[in-house]
């Protein structure tokens, strides 16, 4: 088991290791097989130069390695956003905020992390750059055949997963942050949208998108977000029997295949035990969600100028989801936007008493990659087939997590699965603003299935 940040910072402070030894051990990592295909680009002499400077053990970062989804600005570098279309844009005149928090946090960023080609996917794969598989952190490997790493935040996964990073910089629009830590035996959590600047990071969905990272432990994500969120997380140390927990049956459980049904069903039996009150509710207005979603119009409204460009240099899978968005009329997007709030309200009234929500992240273990790889030419029947799974894949990995954001929620993802099983998620959520009784919660839960 890979140490988390705060094990390696006290480390460091007790005088036990070095900023610079640990980030060779990551930049070692990153150039290692596991990671082939995660970063687009890598930083690692300015990460030397950064994690020498003077007084950075003291910093909640404390010069260890960072990696940074391409979606996001870094100063002097162009922002392609896992794709070739703007592989010729202007270099960023400055950090985004997001970024700009970590550095000022003492991080040593080691490089930008591959993607999704615009964040429009939870699978994962990257036609232009190729795909990262998928890794397991609780074992150390994933043997067999290579398996996707879950996206968009494909490369944030893998190198925190792999111990490149310690922390990956990633973003969720409808479970990005989620899906790859579930897939990839780690943990990612998905603030309240608005407590994160999304500025200086390309957008796929102006209303759904959320500043988030990537960790190997709850108690690392909670260091991530109060640097991410520039806020101090209330901690509490209650126990989980002072928390009401409820598992929706409605959606979150349909269609659960054998090994996430397994992990997830023996999970709630060692709470049970541990003294957690785990209530199964119906929790109907979950299937009231609005037909239509946001990522298609609000993408096409910051792409449509160039896809009539580049429009032949996309990934046809991530063009087609965009295109979508240019047949909404203004008043249904309107009407979306009402939709949407009186859904919520409906959600929040079916909630009302619970602390937290329990489900598995996503109710599949990671497929294959080679059965959603990208077409190839060579024959027809074939890329059809993959595309076919492709399509029905993406909609299975973000049929859970897409809930929360839509519900412009919080939920943290931490591994459940036992030695030996596929990587599986549990996902902790609830509604906007109940980010610290989310994590607090996450922490206890964490422990308990670590005893």
């Amino acid at each position: 088991m890979l140490p988390d940040l705060i094990t390696a910072r006290d480390r460091l402070r007790e005088g036990a290791t070095t900023a610079p030894a640990e980030l060779e051990r990551c930049i070692d990592a990153a150039q290692a097989p596991a990671n082939t295909h995660s970063f687009v680009r890598t930083m690692f002499d300015e990460a030397r130069t950064t994690s020498v400077q003077p007084g950075m053990t003291q910093l909640p970062l404390a010069g260890l390695a960072v990696s940074v989804k391409d979606l996001f600005d870094i100063a002097g570098q162009t922002t392609p956003a896992g794709s070739t279309v703007l592989a010729d844009a202007p270099a960023a005149a400055q950090d985004c905020p997001a970024v700009a928090r970590l550095r000022a946090a003492g991080a040593s960023l080691i490089g930008r992390t591959n993607m999704v080609e615009f964040a429009f996917s939870g699978v994962g794969v990257n036609p232009h750059h190729g795909t990262p598989a998928a890794w397991d952190a609780r074992s150390g490997a994933l043997p067999g055949a290579p398996r996707v790493p879950g996206g968009s935040s494909s490369g944030a996964g893998v190198s925190v997963a792999t111990g490149a990073a310690f922390i990956g910089l990633g973003s969720d629009t409808g479970g990005s942050i989620r899906i790859p830590a579930a897939l990839n035996g780690i943990v990612g959590f998905k603030n309240t949208a608005r407590l994160v600047p999304t500025t200086g990071a390309v957008p796929l969905s102006t209303t759904l998108d959320t500043a988030c990272a990537v960790t190997r432990t709850v108690r690392d994500a909670i260091v991530a977000h109060e640097v991410l969120a520039a806020r101090r997380v209330t901690r509490s140390l209650a126990p989980l029997s002072q928390y009401r927990l409820a598992v929706p049956s409605t959606l979150f459980l349909d269609g659960l295949d054998a090994t996430v049904a397994q992990a997830f069903e023996r999970t709630l039996r060692t709470l049970r035990q541990a003294g957690a009150r785990v209530d199964t509710i119906a929790l109907p207005a979950v299937q009231e969600q609005p037909a239509y979603g946001f990522a298609a119009p609000e993408s096409y409204a910051w792409h449509r100028d160039l896809l009539q460009r580049a429009g032949s240099s996309y990934d046809p899978r991530v063009r087609t989801r965009i295109e979508r968005g240019a047949s909404l009329m203004a008043w249904e997007y309107v009407d979306l936007l009402q939709a949407r709030q009186q859904w919520i309200a409906r959600m929040q009234a079916d909630m009302e008493g619970y602390d937290a929500l329990l489900s598995p992240t996503v109710p599949i273990v990671a497929p294959l990659l080679a059965d959603v790889a990208p077409a190839d030419g060579d024959d027809a029947a074939r890329d059809a087939a993959r595309d076919a799974e492709f399509f029905r894949v993406n909609n299975l990995l973000l049929r859970n997590t897409s809930v929360v954001n839509l519900l412009d929620g919080c939920a943290l993802s931490l591994p459940c699965h036992a030695l030996g099983e596929l990587p599986v998620g549990l996902m902790v959520w609830h509604g906007a603003l109940w980010d610290d009784t989310v994590l607090n919660v996450g922490l206890q839960i964490e422990q308990t299935l670590q005893k």
